[in-house]
């Protein structure tokens, strides 16, 4: 049922640590334990891994393959170990909405490294020189490119930077996935109805109109939190946020829906949901 996250910066040891937490859990009777491998879906596109980070389309492929792949495994008796750079959180919050939506418990391990450690990989990548392998420029962009958990976002949370050499918190990831309850899904998270024929079409007008009226709010000078009437809520969202921004949240939501559907057709909790999944995309919290 427990979902782990790991990330970190390639040659940072996660494979290694996933492997620890493998042998840990199966020695503690928490099985069946199941290894979802980010090198492995790479290694089955046949692209290397090069390419797998350097190609926006290929590397999205990937991601989703590598997200596939544990949603298939996640239930109610299987822990899942996602070993894969991860390294951007939008991602990660997709992960986490996924995990919600399985009622799951779940924790994220950060293999971090030291300056000094991450320009000694540097240096074994150089001299490894292999074609296909990771080169020093595509460390360099993931290095800049890697957006660090944190603990004080809920798709993070709870948190276990483990640094190479270092002990991992074994009993602590066990306590978080074992013994503490599983959130249960909120309604950003939750499987969207689109049986009725004019859903679609509420739904575009709805999220349509709601941009507009923060949009609206905007130009009149209001600088903070939007009542939105319809949702029974406040759209509470930057003040510096561009239209063009917040359209892109309203795509995002867009193919969020159409991607987990249910069979239901209560048009009326469109508005909530849609505020509330701008809340939680737009503040980092």
């Amino acid at each position: 049922m427990p979902l782990i996250v790991i990330t970190g910066l390639p040659r940072s040891g996660k494979t290694t640590r996933a492997k620890e937490l493998e042998k840990y859990f199966i020695e503690n009777g928490k099985t069946p334990v199941h290894i979802v491998s980010e090198a492995d879906c790479i290694t089955r596109s046949g692209y290397g891994v090069k390419e797998s980070f350097n190609d926006t389309t290929k590397e999205k492929q990937i991601r989703a393959s590598l997200k596939s792949e544990a949603m298939k495994l996640l239930t109610k008796t299987t822990l899942v170990i996602m070993d894969g750079t991860n390294y951007i959180k939008g991602y990660r919050y997709e992960v986490f909405c996924m995990s919600k939506n399985a009622r799951t418990t779940q924790c994220t391990v950060h293999c971090a490294m030291t300056v000094e450690q991450r320009d000694a990989r540097r240096k074994e990548i150089v001299e490894s020189g292999s074609d296909d392998d990771l080169d020093a420029e595509t460390f360099d962009a993931l290095c800049q490119r890697y957006e660090e958990p944190q603990d004080s976002s809920r798709w993070d949370h709870p948190l276990f930077t483990v640094y190479g050499g270092e002990e991992m918190d074994l009993a602590g990831i066990n306590s978080a996935l074992y013994e503490q309850a599983s959130l249960p899904p909120n309604l950003a998270t939750q499987n969207m109805p689109l049986s009725a024929t004019n859903f679609l079409f509420e739904l575009d007008k709805t999220t349509q109109t709601i941009v507009d009226q923060i949009a609206s709010a905007r130009k009149m000078g209001v600088d903070g939190p939007v009542e939105i009437p319809q949702a029974g809520m406040q759209a509470d969202v930057p003040s510096n946020m561009s239209v063009a921004q917040l359209y892109r949240h309203r795509r995002q939501f867009l193919n969020y829906v159409k991607m987990h559907t249910n069979v239901s057709s209560d048009i009326s909790k469109i508005p909530a949901i849609f505020v509330q999944f701008l809340n939680t995309n737009t503040n980092g919290a």
